[in-house]
């Protein structure tokens, strides 16, 4: 079992692999580990989370507030959104929140990652909802948040970025790469004139892969209500089985709205 010192250590690690993959610009994201129920590592902010070293990280309550920070660094301002997932979701021990640029633009664009295009990304995150709009730093975020908790380990944070949380800061910080790689896969598949998505039965078998494989977290494999009730479960859904998510856009919108992002980009 690692000791705190380690943590801190993983954090930094993840740290530059989130900023060395452009993941996040200047001193954006924030990510934080669970200690016990009470106690939660989280990373500082206004700093780069490329250049950390264990001594920038800083000990917060279940409320946010600080057990110890040193002088100089003081808690991410979203740490607010970070203690809602805790609260609802026992099974998480860490919490990432990055701005990949892919995985943005579809936030931005208000295009959820429903659509079924690879096994890995049907096994590992089933589909990846859109939370609506909230400022930073105050309660909206953690409470558009809290509406997809229970049915998804990641999740679009509208004109934002991505949050995805596990058991560990490894798997949490993974899910924000199948993330991010699963909306790169998309995005480039829609300029050459759309995805082949997987089909109902082969989602299905892949449902039952993960089932076997008896993975963590939450997924529409287990957990889908649409699923439950034998109605079509989240790929089919638009992604608005959580009652709270965006549905899914029409093809002439996706293709309306991916040509004014590429005209934005001077592509």
């Amino acid at each position: 079992m690692q000791n705190e010192f380690e943590i801190k250590k993983e954090m930094c690690e993840i740290g530059k692999r989130v900023y060395n993959r452009g993941m996040v610009a200047a001193n954006d994201g924030n990510f934080s580990v669970k200690l016990n129920d009470n106690e939660f590592l989280c990373t500082p902010t206004g700093v780069s989370k490329g250049f950390m070293t264990p001594e920038y990280i800083c000990k917060v309550d279940a409320n946010g507030n600080v057990l110890q920070a040193n002088k100089g660094f003081r808690p991410s301002s979203e740490i607010k959104m970070h203690m809602r997932v805790y609260k609802e979701r026992p099974d998480v021990n860490s919490v990432v929140h990055a701005h990949p640029l892919y995985a943005t633009t579809f936030a931005i664009a208000g295009i959820p990652l429903t659509q079924p295009i690879m096994p890995e990304a049907v096994i590992a995150l089933g589909c990846v909802p859109i939370a609506k709009y909230g400022t930073p730093s105050t309660m909206e975020i953690p409470d558009a948040v809290s509406e997809h908790l229970q049915y998804f380990d990641a999740v679009l944070l509208e004109n934002h970025g991505a949050l995805t949380y596990s058991d560990s800061l490894l798997n949490a910080y993974h899910k924000m790469e199948s993330v991010e790689f699963y909306a790169r896969l998309l995005w480039q598949t829609m300029q050459i004139g759309g995805p082949q998505e997987l089909n109902k039965e082969q989602v299905e078998k892949l449902y039952e892969i993960r089932r076997q494989f008896g993975l963590p977290g939450k997924h529409p494999a287990n957990v889908c209500p649409n699923a439950k009730a034998g109605k079509p479960s989240c790929h089919t859904c638009g992604g608005n089985c959580s009652g709270g998510a965006a549905p899914k856009a029409d093809a002439d919108l996706v293709a309306e709205i991916t040509k004014k992002v590429m005209s934005q980009l001077g592509m």
